[in-house]
Formats: structure tokens, C-alpha cells, sequence
């Protein structure tokens, strides 16, 4: 009986400097978490936001992806090339391994080849998104591929918070910047946004954007597996999903991700080709 009380007398002082320990280390934590937002607010996050962004002038990578749309499921496989703020190029392959799409999209056209009914598009964000009842431009989709902010928007207006113990950011207010403006359908955007930053990394993990006057449309990414590219980090798997009329998702792993080197953006429509409708 004096053994057991005797033992008990030491692991119970260890045990209670275990739970002392794990306690502070939380505590700790939370304490970095909020201190930077309580003292310096959204602007602090910002700054961090925008020094761990994915730095590129050239982006190209392979790809798989998994669309599903009105309960259809298609996978595909593809590489895609990137001249920032300049063009984004796709090309979709599906298990065979023979281009079946390609897109090319500039920060006022969209080009897309459809090989397996010999079709074209040749137009502008306003009637895809129309078509698509979407709220898509350049900067949103260049962004969203790269899991970096948007470039030509506001940085004001933001709110500082934690959730879920990372990062958020959030505005029912940010609108385009003047001088990017292209067309009368831009300035009239003004974005309801999201943002969840992880606090070690200071990288995005998931990001929403609404448009107020289209309410019912949302545009949702979602970033893991982060890997080293240099010194910089880059999110493998991607989900996208875009809630609307007509709900659709995308899951996309990329795979052989390199920058710096110039690419080329072939894109020939062919002559017996017809124009979408």
C-alpha cells in the first residue's frame, strides 16, 4: 500500500507538468496566432500574404483532373502553360492520351478547340459567363491556378480574423482597380470574398468569391500537399467549385511543375472547324 501511494506521490507531479506543458504550448499558440491581428490588424496579414505568394514570370505543368457537372463524371489528363498577367494555355487529354480541348485565355479573349466534334470559341468573358452563368475573369482564374490572391483588385476594406485556428481575411467590397479596367461589365464588379491563410506558412488554403449583385454564384478553391518549386511552395491538389444554376467541380493534382523557362502558346483553329453556338 506504501509502494502504490509512494508511486502515485511521483506521477502525479509528472502528469500535471505534462498537461502544464501541453497547455502553455497551446496557449503559446494562440497567443502568436492573435497577437499580429489584434496589434496590426488585416494589413499584417496582407504583407505576409503577399511576401509567400508564388512568384513566376513562366509556369508550365502536367496535370489529372476529375470534372464532374450535372452528374457526370470525366477525367482527364493535360499540361498547362502560364506567361503571368499575360495567358493562360491548356490542353486536355483524356486515358488514350490524344488532345481532345484546347484553350487559350488572354486577359480580354477565350479560345477553345473541342477536337471530338471539330468545334470552335472564339469570345470574351462576358458571353462565357453568361453561358456558363459565372463571374470569371483573367486575374480570378490565374489566380485561383496558382492559389495566389487577386492581382488587380483592392487590398482595403478587409477584416482581420481566426477560424478554426488559421487565418481569415474577408470584404464585401473589393472592386477592380481603375487602371485594369477593360470594359463597363468590370467596373460594375464589386467581390464578396473569403480568404483562409495558413499561419505558419502564410499560404492560401481556401478561398471564396461572390458577386453582390449575382449573389447566387460562387466561385470556391481549395489548396493541399503543398511542395517545394525553389524556395517557394506551390499546391499540388486543387478543388474547385462553382455553385450556381448549374453546379460543377474540378479536382486537379498537378505533377512536373517548373518556371522560368518561356513557353510557346500554339493555337490554330482549323478551317473545317464550326463556330460554337
Amino acid at each position: 500500500m506504501k509502494r502504490k501511494t509512494r508511486r502515485n506521490f511521483f506521477i502525479l507531479p509528472y502528469t500535471f507538468l505534462l498537461l502544464l506543458i501541453l497547455v502553455t504550448s497551446c496557449s503559446t499558440q494562440r497567443k502568436i496566432i492573435r497577437l499580429p491581428i489584434k496589434e496590426e490588424g488585416p494589413e499584417y496579414l496582407f504583407k505576409k500574404l503577399k511576401e509567400h505568394e508564388f512568384q513566376y514570370d513562366w509556369l508550365t505543368a502536367k496535370f489529372s483532373s476529375v470534372y464532374k457537372n450535372r452528374g457526370q463524371k470525366n477525367s482527364f489528363n493535360g499540361q498547362i502553360r502560364i506567361r503571368k498577367d499575360s495567358v493562360i494555355w491548356l490542353s486536355f487529354s483524356p486515358a488514350l492520351g490524344i488532345e481532345a480541348f484546347r484553350m487559350m485565355l488572354t486577359q480580354d479573349s477565350v479560345k477553345f478547340i473541342n477536337r471530338m466534334n471539330n468545334t470552335f470559341f472564339a469570345g470574351d468573358y462576358n458571353y462565357v459567363n453568361k453561358y456558363l452563368n459565372t463571374n470569371i475573369d483573367f486575374d480570378i482564374i490565374q489566380s485561383f491556378l496558382t492559389g495566389n490572391d487577386l492581382s488587380f483588385y483592392e487590398n482595403e476594406k478587409f477584416r482581420a480574423g481566426i477560424e478554426n485556428g488559421i487565418y481569415k481575411l474577408a470584404t464585401a467590397g473589393r472592386m477592380k482597380l481603375k487602371k485594369f479596367v477593360r470594359n463597363s461589365q468590370e467596373n460594375l464588379r464589386v467581390l464578396i470574398q473569403s480568404i483562409w491563410i495558413d499561419p505558419e506558412s502564410f499560404k492560401i488554403t481556401h478561398a471564396v468569391v461572390k458577386e453582390i449583385r449575382e449573389p447566387n454564384i460562387q466561385l470556391e478553391a481549395n489548396y493541399s500537399s503543398f511542395e517545394k518549386i525553389g524556395d517557394q511552395l506551390f499546391p499540388k491538389d486543387m478543388f474547385f467549385a462553382i455553385s450556381a444554376d448549374n453546379n460543377l467541380s474540378v479536382n486537379v493534382n498537378f505533377s512536373k511543375i517548373g518556371i522560368g523557362t518561356p513557353q510557346s502558346f500554339p493555337f490554330k483553329i482549323p478551317q473545317s472547324y464550326r463556330p460554337v453556338k
